[in-house]
């Protein structure tokens, strides 16, 4: 049986949300682990020189095999609440975002709360949309937060992606790392604070996916020597679609909130390859020092990557009351989206 692409593409732009609110606190965890380009190159027919001029990552974290995508999440939400001076009682909701869960069921938003000892929160899971959840997650927070009974949301941001690639795979082993991110979103009384718009998009494609393991080819003695478990990816695909998808979301959502491309303090985006930022930066006509990078020490992320770069400028102190900044991803599906944020 042969999948095809569907041509169909929808997007929607809205704008924000009457209900101010703020990220109060960020975490990080990064596997002690460290591969460096030099290290792939023992097992990969590549060099280091191919891939930091293909992608601009020098090296990436592994996780340890005795742990799971939740470790990395718990590990990551600890400093979050500390920063943001609340205890895991004091959370309304969870809101995980990857597509490397600890296992199908039961969810990995589940084990999260129950590790942090989260009682009062609602467990959500946002999966499929790969490295573009994070951005799904914070609009559900985002909409979460409008509703008065729900004042404080962690949203956790973590791939392992190294479980899903194959070995020996010379495309997708030099670009993932593993990490997780997090972020508490907290209401306050600041007005304009919050989400001022945004635009989401999606088009039906194959060129990144993991065929096996599903419904539809489900876990078998032939899917596993197929290796249909694997993530398989098209670079070219990825990269026309990127380099269309991304500027144009970004220029929809900050032109539905009454604003330029030019004129956002912060571009916290999606950490997939070093050509793709600069071309989307170069296509907006925005300053390459508004887009802080991780990529380069720790390789795509997935979900977590934005919220990498949101980590390292709130934690700098460089993100101030007033900002105006940009979270903006695509992921395998593909799914894209831009959101525009005022910080309080």
């Amino acid at each position: 049986m042969t999948l095809t692409q569907e041509q169909t593409t929808d997007t929607h732009t809205g704008a924000g949300l009457p209900v101010p609110f703020a990220v109060t606190g960020t975490g990080l965890h990064l596997p002690p682990t460290i591969v460096t380009n030099e290290e792939l190159t023992r097992t990969l027919d590549t060099t280091d020189a191919w891939i930091t001029a293909r992608t601009g990552i020098r090296e990436r974290r592994r996780l340890a095999p005795e742990l799971a995508t939740s470790d990395m999440c718990v590990a990551a939400a600890d400093p979050a609440l500390a920063a943001a001076r609340i205890t895991p009682s004091d959370l309304d909701a969870i809101i995980v975002a990857s597509y490397t869960h600890d296992q199908p069921l039961p969810s990995t938003s589940l084990i999260v709360k129950n590790a942090l000892g989260a009682t009062r929160a609602l467990a959500l899971d946002v999966a499929q949309a790969a490295c573009a959840s994070g951005v799904h997650a914070l609009l559900l927070a985002a909409h979460l937060l409008q509703n008065p009974s729900i004042s404080t949301v962690l949203v956790i941001a973590a791939d392992c992606a190294s479980r899903v690639t194959r070995p020996g795979d010379r495309t997708a082993g030099v670009f993932f790392g593993d990490a997780a991110a997090a972020v508490v979103l907290t209401r306050t009384g600041t007005q304009g604070a919050g989400l001022l718009a945004f635009d989401l998009g999606s088009q039906l494609s194959y060129d990144v996916q993991i065929p096996g393991g599903g419904s539809r080819l489900p876990t078998s003695h032939a899917t596993l020597t197929a290796g249909a478990h694997y993530l398989s990816m098209d670079g070219r695909a990825v990269w026309d679609t990127a380099t269309t998808r991304l500027p144009e979301s970004i220029t929809n959502a900050t032109r539905q909130a009454g604003l330029d491309p030019a004129d956002i303090d912060h571009y916290f985006l999606h950490q997939a390859n070093i050509n793709i930022l600069e071309e989307t930066l170069r296509q907006l006509a925005v300053p390459a020092d508004r887009a802080p990078i991780t990529l380069d020490l720790l390789g795509n992320t997935g979900a977590a990557g934005m919220f990498t770069a949101l980590h390292r400028t709130a934690t700098t102190g460089r993100l101030r009351p007033g900002d105006t900044y940009v979270v903006s991803a695509i992921g395998a599906g593909f799914h894209w989206g831009t959101l525009v944020f005022r910080h309080a």
